[in-house]
């Protein structure tokens, strides 16, 4: 499933389809905007964490003692639009484990 999202990649880099979509992000803003997968962090959450830094700085902890935190939660978001726009369609699997679909 994912060599047939690389090949249809490869397709669009080469300029075998006329299409200007971008295939895979690392976040869901592209896919709202006519991307066909993305998979990273929750923007969400990790505004939250910054955030959350920023109110312990301003509060005066030292910005070198806080720990480095990494992602947590992680989402995956096809747009079923795209994949139809560029001829392909998304296993049933990688639909199933996503957490958003665009129609």
């Amino acid at each position: 499933m994912i060599d047939q999202l690389r090949k249809q990649y490869g397709q669009l880099q080469n300029g075998k389809q006329k299409q200007n979509n971008v295939v895979l992000n690392r976040y869901s803003f592209p896919q709202t905007a006519g991307g066909l997968i993305s998979y990273g962090p929750n923007f969400d959450d990790q505004v939250r964490n910054t955030a959350a830094y920023v109110d312990r700085i301003l509060k005066g902890e030292s910005p070198g003692g806080l720990p480095v935190q990494t992602p947590t939660k992680f989402e995956l978001v096809i747009n079923l639009k795209t994949a139809k726009a560029i001829g392909t369609t998304v296993p049933r699997p990688l639909l199933e484990r996503a957490d958003e679909i665009i129609e």
